[in-house]
């Protein structure tokens, strides 16, 4: 990592934003990361505006914040705010203006907006609708709208929509409009091209079916179609000629658990808090990324974005990747400095847990046994995040650092709690050395003199001790 760029972090965004259902694009140099948002505390998905995040495509770690690019209130459907903006996605239409796709909370139709620069004020542009001026989700035999995914190809646009849960047989899946000149008006009716759960069996997308959360990146000559399975906390692929359909599943590239990777553990093992997923892929500077999102809070609610680099093979699959806490930086993480506990990609208690939480109510943890990702404050204060309950047995993991001749070791914690964290280099590894950490309601800083191997590695913390530790940081030294 040269020293003229700035460090990259999982998650990428400051530690007190919540930028779910991310589909990132390059425009003239800049990466932008277009998402719902979520509140903070919050009792329910996507209840703030839709604001956007761009960096250069040169420096990852750089981020900017764009500002508020569209409110609830202004679509004319939602005037009192009460519907949530949920997932969307951008497209630069045939006239080079930037036309936004979502669908509003209890809403089953398409709602556009445009805007000449990709993260100024986008305003209403309209429904998609069929040539008649029936809403599109409206017309009898419609199924309902959502998450609408977008790609537009000369004066054709692409529009992928679609939610069906696995046993849902008035649901059929994933589904394809084409829209028009005017980005609007439907030129061939949807059409369904990836199979709900229902509807999976003899398609190859058994066990993988469509949930949620479609996407359409166009690589090289194929369509490759980016959805969340209805397993939820993956993100999978299926790959086409032709964007109106003939796909054909493709794998896993992304579970927020990572379910399904046997990076130094059991494949089948959760090593941290699932749930619902949402993101796409983009190449940036000749390298090509996965945007997804991870769950912090104890709940479904407050999401935060993530990125991680993936690779096709000569053939164009893709191999699932790991979380990481370093996605975008383009390496390792030095082996020296400060760093926030909040970037770790690991996390989990002694009793396994895939998912974060209940679906229904508030969404709270199924047990009080496990940590969560949390900060102080309200939403939108600017509160450094950490790692709260921290009880016997759980580890925090973080990858990757390049280690060189780190000698000390210290930790930030606070809370009514007596013991050690025990450090290694894989989750179940042997224990390289400890740290102590003891009751303090102020965060205090503890080290110990530990010697970490030389070379890339992860590091894992594993609390050990009575009561409960809240884990804010830590710093390598040599």
């Amino acid at each position: 990592m040269q020293s003229s760029k700035s460090l990259a972090f999982n998650p990428y965004l400051p530690s007190w934003e919540y930028i779910p259902d991310g589909e990132p694009y390059v425009f003239d140099g800049r990466v932008y990361v277009y998402g719902s948002h979520d509140r903070f505390g919050s009792h329910a998905y996507c209840l703030n505006d839709y604001v956007c995040w761009s960096a250069p495509c040169d420096d990852l770690g750089a981020w900017r914040y764009e500002g508020v690019i569209y409110r609830k209130t202004d679509d004319p459907r939602n005037p009192d705010g009460a519907a949530c903006l949920y997932a969307p996605d951008v497209t630069r239409g045939p006239d080079g203006r930037y036309y936004l796709y979502y669908v509003l909370d209890r809403l089953d139709i398409v709602s556009v907006a445009v805007c000449d620069t990709p993260a100024g004020k986008y305003t209403f542009h309209g429904y998609v609708h069929y040539p008649d001026g029936t809403l599109l989700g409206a017309r009898e035999g419609d199924e309902p709208q959502f998450d609408p995914g977008v790609l537009t190809e000369g004066k054709t646009t692409y529009l992928y929509t679609g939610f069906s849960f696995p046993h849902d047989k008035s649901r059929h899946g994933a589904m394809v409009t084409v829209l028009g000149e005017d980005m609007l008006t439907v030129e061939r009716a949807p059409e369904f091209v990836a199979p709900g759960g229902a509807y999976a069996e003899g398609s190859g997308f058994e066990g993988h079916a469509f949930f949620e959360a479609p996407s359409i990146r166009k690589v090289g000559e194929k369509y490759y179609f980016i959805y969340s399975s209805q397993q939820m906390y993956e993100l999978c692929y299926a790959v086409s000629d032709s964007p109106l359909g003939g796909f054909r599943y493709g794998g896993v590239i992304i579970s927020n658990n990572d379910i399904g990777m046997a990076n130094g553990k059991p494949a089948e093992k959760p090593i941290f808090y699932g749930g619902n997923n949402h993101g796409s892929i983009v190449e940036i500077s000749g390298k090509w990324y996965i945007f997804y999102h991870r769950h912090t809070n104890g709940t479904n609610y407050s999401r935060q974005a993530c990125a991680e680099e993936i690779f096709f093979d000569s053939e164009g699959k893709i191999t699932q990747v790991e979380m990481t806490s370093c996605g975008l930086n383009g390496g390792p993480l030095p082996g020296e400095g400060r760093y926030g506990a909040y970037i770790a990609c690991n996390l989990f208690s002694p009793t396994d847990n895939a998912y974060t939480g209940g679906m229904g109510g508030n969404g709270l943890w199924l047990s009080a046994a496990h940590p969560i990702l949390t900060q102080d404050g309200r939403d939108g204060d600017e509160e450094a995040g950490y790692i709260l309950n921290m009880t016997d047995g759980c580890t925090a993991g973080f990858k990757y650092f390049e280690l060189d001749g780190v000698r000390q070791l210290r930790v930030r914690t606070r809370g009514y709690c007596k013991g050690v964290f025990e450090i290694r280099t894989a989750w179940n590894g042997p224990v390289l050395g400890t740290v102590p950490v003891g009751h303090n309601t102020l965060w205090t800083e503890t080290a110990s003199d530990i010697t970490l191997p030389d070379g890339v590695h992860a590091l894992y913390f594993t609390y050990r001790g009575t009561g409960s530790a809240a884990f804010l940081d830590f710093t390598l030294e040599s």
